[in-house]
């Protein structure tokens, strides 16, 4: 009798697992379907969680719908938008005019004689104090508002960064449940050869070693998943890592701008606009220090009761202070320090931006060259070995540790591919990041090459 496989066995697994069971019965080999390629394979299985972190019935979860989940969930941009809404406060009250203040004085304290005077005064800014203190609070609101922008930006490529982990990890997982079913059902094999007297024992414990191998690696590959859940369901907000269901693809790979259009979008990059708003609110601190170096002037209005004389006198006067040892030259100082100190932040940030940009860029078409070249070089080899070893190995020119070792040969080259992509996501989502390009979901994607 033929033995058949439990449905829901991949192609890897049933290619080499026939011809094993064949060998440990002394059956003919059966014909078994040939391995497709690795990138169609990938993108058949994109988008299914395993057994192990799907809970039934649960709903798809979309790039955009994280990063939307993300968005109105992360407690980083909370604390940013009350950022924002402590600068709306601060500009409300630098557009705010003095209080007058009302004064009563009495002299004497015999109803006769005394004196009483009933006051009102009234500052009044002078040197264009109160417009210099508007322009510095609006810079500042602006700068809030921006850092808000940049939280978000932040979050954005974070959660696109940890979806495509998460779609990664979940695919090293079947890579690696895979392998352990193959090693199991050799481990079997080896141990009804070893009973019917046709190999030696060492064949059974060679295999038990294969095994034990893989099952290591199993254990490390839904590690990193639970891992990498854990670490998208915190940007998310969510409690339940484990029913995260994601729908994306690996093998959709994003594209690198041109050159001309990276160095165009450095120059309106967040961090410069800041970094530019951040020179102008320092320039309109300046110019508020300039203006208070202009002594403000206050105006009274009263009246006064003399009771020895019967009468009531208006009371009328003018003070302005003298500004003979305080000119506030101090803080003037200050502020052009720090505005020299702005410009020379702005040049650092270009600098540091530059760098970035095209590090990131240089990430994302390295990795891109690293999955094609996989793709059309290594994965075809792997997979040209792999079908050579299975064939060698029914005709009993390979034995079954050379065809395991071809076939592990493979399922390493197809980690090394979902690595690759996900670096690709990676790298644009950071690109996206420090350009203040990122959407929803990439706006330029090219399949994989095949």
């Amino acid at each position: 009798m033929r033995r058949t496989p439990p449905r829901g066995g991949v192609t890897l697994c049933v290619a080499l697992c026939l011809p094993v069971a064949a060998w440990a019965l002394d059956l003919p080999a059966l014909p078994t379907p040939i391995v497709e390629s690795v990138p169609a394979a990938l993108a058949s299985t994109h988008g299914q969680a395993p057994a192990a972190s799907s809970a039934a019935g649960a709903q798809g979860l979309s790039l955009r719908q994280a990063i939307e989940l993300a968005l109105t969930h992360n407690p980083d941009l909370a604390t940013a938008a009350l950022e924002v809404g402590a600068n709306e406060g601060v500009r409300q009250q630098a557009g705010a005019y003095p209080n007058p203040e009302i004064s009563y004085l009495q002299e004497d304290t015999q109803r006769a004689t005394r004196t009483t005077t009933l006051q009102l005064n009234q500052p009044i800014e002078l040197g264009g104090k109160r417009t210099a203190r508007l322009a510095a609070a609006e810079r500042g609101y602006d700068i809030a508002s921006e850092d808000l922008a940049a939280r978000r930006l932040a979050l954005r490529a974070a959660v696109t960064a940890a979806y495509f982990d998460t779609l990664a990890a979940q695919e090293r997982v079947r890579v690696a449940d895979d392998a352990l079913e193959l090693a199991g059902r050799a481990t079997h094999a080896a141990a009804l050869r070893v009973k019917a007297g046709k190999v030696a024992s060492i064949e059974e414990t060679k295999a038990r070693v294969a095994e034990a191998g893989v099952q290591v690696e199993a254990n490390q590959a839904r590690s990193e998943l639970r891992g990498a859940q854990a670490r998208l369901a915190a940007l998310l907000g969510q409690g339940q890592p484990h029913a995260l269901v994601l729908e994306g693809r690996l093998d959709e790979l994003p594209t690198a701008p041109t050159l001309e259009d990276l160095q165009r979008q450095i120059e309106n990059s967040p961090a410069l606009r800041r970094a530019r708003l951040e020179i102008e609110r320092r320039m309109a601190l300046t110019e508020l220090e300039k203006a208070r170096r202009i002594p403000d002037l206050t105006i009274s209005l009263g009246a006064k009761r003399e009771e020895a004389l019967g009468r009531n006198q208006a009371v009328v006067g003018v003070s302005i202070p003298l500004p003979l040892f305080d000119r506030n030259q101090g803080n003037l100082l200050e502020a052009l320090k720090r505005e020299d100190k702005a410009r020379e932040e702005l040049k650092s940030a270009q600098l540091q931006v530059s760098v970035d940009a095209f590090r990131a860029r240089e990430g994302l078409e390295s990795a891109r060259a690293e999955a094609a070249s996989l793709a059309a070089h290594v994965l075809p080899g792997a997979q040209g070995a792999y079908e050579a070893a299975v064939k060698g190995f029914e005709l009993g020119k390979f034995s079954f540790l050379e065809a395991l070792d071809a076939q592990r040969t493979l399922l390493q080259a197809r980690v090394q591919a979902l690595r690759a992509m996900a670096d690709a996501h990676r790298a644009r989502a950071e690109l996206d990041r420090i350009l203040g390009s990122g959407d929803a979901e990439p706006a330029a994607t090219a399949p994989a090459t095949r």
